[in-house]
């Protein structure tokens, strides 16, 4: 009695794929590294280097979606929170990424420091259903020097001990960082079997492929690095004014983006992780509340799911600037129906306005929203030892069932979702502990858990290789602008 619910059928899936090879094949991508161009060039792409044009055959999208990896694990530093893809489980990927906080002592609206990201970082290391990490926010006191950018990194690993899926933005960070995961996790062959680092590239809606960041993946060939792809698309404005072409077009960009990353390195495991958003009709600005978010995310994963791949998918959008009841219905409704197409990742708890604004207190309440709706997933159980009619007939008319070891053993089992926030008692006890709003209940869970969470530390031969390479990068002079 699982629930499922379907927003797009296979037929329609079909046309999407249909319509996706076409648009690919006759208007094709403006793909803007030239070594991009010629690797797909050598893959059988039909370049026009001068307009830097590349149209797909449609033998050549189908080699690589053949080529692209159904099954593997997005591996961590903590024992036991390796996470397998394409199993049926859903994990929360934290959101990115921020560039204000609201202060959870004041209230008080402000620019992001480091501080605020190494809290948010560490808060989600020790909730249990966040399994990937997302640079939440951008700190505001952080420069941009190599010396910086690796000093990032190992503080990502020192303090989220799961998956670590992030991006960055040159290729001459590339070696920096491989330096880094090797330190952590080992030889390279480790690294490229057991995947504890991925990244993200997203292609430029409408349909362009850009160098910059695109040139910084592929200095990481040879690595098997896996790689969400995340065009994101606005319906309206950056993609056609219907959800089904805005699908089109965002299916395009990744399947345009696969071919790449398959022809510089065959077998590279990636998430299908397209977002597809609409322009507020008032303003032509993202209009994250709306539900229409959800339903392009339900259909994203069915159409990710259709090529067996894993995916990725948003959810916990709104576009109110703190937590209140807006957010609540927003948020809800932005995550349901996504959760129930069961998406290997969901993104991401904890910002607010359209992804600009942390607020940690929403982040519990995302984290409420997400139990809640996975347990409507599992529906009803119908097992054998559930059909329970040996006891209504020993119960008998008039019983109670309350001290039957049936009723225990669903209490354990997982019939009842038991919340962790919000009022859930009598009137009068809530009177007398104070009133507690939801809001004041997530603070004193979040400052109880800063307290007392430490994140798995390293052991002091990694931690000493790592301040050398710290040391070593103070001596780069690069500094990094960009738009």
């Amino acid at each position: 009695m699982t629930i499922q619910i379907q927003v797009l059928s296979k037929a329609e899936c079909e046309r999407v794929h249909e319509s996706s090879l076409d648009i690919l094949k006759q208007t094709g991508m403006r793909i803007e590294t030239a070594q991009g161009r010629k690797l797909l060039e050598d893959a059988g792409a039909i370049v026009d280097h001068t307009t830097q044009i590349v149209r797909f055959p449609e033998v050549l999208i189908e080699k690589s979606i053949r080529l692209t990896p159904k099954n593997f694990s997005l591996g961590a530093r903590r024992p036991g929170r390796n996470f397998a893809v394409n199993h049926g489980n859903s994990t929360l990927s934290m959101s990115g990424e921020g560039i204000r906080v609201i202060d959870r002592k004041t209230g008080v609206h402000r620019d992001s420091s480091n501080k605020d990201w190494l809290e948010v970082t560490r808060l989600c290391d020790a909730i249990d259903e966040i399994g990937i990490f997302w640079r939440t926010i951008t700190p505001h006191d952080r420069d941009n020097t190599m010396a910086d950018f690796v000093d990032y990194q190992i503080s990502v690993f020192q303090n989220f001990s799961k998956h670590v899926q992030d991006p960055f933005m040159a290729k001459d960070q590339a070696p920096w960082l491989l330096e880094i995961l090797q330190t952590v996790f080992g030889k390279k062959e480790t690294i490229r079997s057991s995947h504890p680092f991925s990244t993200v590239i997203c292609p430029q809606s409408p349909l362009i492929l850009t160098e910059q960041y695109t040139d910084a993946y592929l200095a990481l060939k040879g690595w098997n690095i896996p790689v969400s792809i995340m065009p994101m698309a606005l319906m309206g404005a950056t993609a056609p004014g219907s959800m089904i072409s805005t699908l089109i077009q965002c299916n395009c960009e990744v399947l345009g983006t696969l071919c790449l990353l398959q022809a510089a390195e065959p077998g590279t495991p990636i998430l299908y992780a397209p977002v597809s958003t609409l322009m507020d009709p008032k303003s032509g600005r993202y209009f994250s509340g709306g539900v229409e978010n959800s339903i392009m995310n339900a259909a994203s994963n069915e159409i990710g799911r259709f090529y067996g791949f894993p995916t990725m998918v948003t959810g916990l959008e709104s576009d109110n600037f703190e937590p209140n009841v807006q957010g609540g219905y927003e948020r809800s409704l932005n995550t349901i129906l996504p959760t129930m197409t069961r998406p290997d990742i969901l993104i991401g708890p904890g910002l607010l306005g359209g992804d600009m604004i942390l607020s940690f207190e929403q982040l519990l309440i995302d984290i409420e929203i997400f139990r809640m709706c996975h347990r409507t997933c599992r529906g009803i159980v119908s097992d054998d030892d559930k059909w329970l009619c040996n006891v209504i007939k020993e119960i008998g008319p008039g019983g109670n069932y309350l001290a039957h070891p049936t009723t225990v053993s669903g209490l354990r089992g997982g019939e009842w979702y038991i919340p962790e926030l919000g009022v859930h008692t009598s009137y009068e006890q809530w009177v007398e502990s104070g009133k507690k709003s939801s809001i004041e209940e997530a603070r004193e869970k979040i400052d109880a858990i800063l307290t007392n969470h430490a994140p798995l530390p390293f052991d002091k031969e990694t931690q000493q290789e790592l301040e050398k390479i710290k040391n070593k990068a103070k001596g780069v002079s690069i500094t990094y602008s960009f738009n």
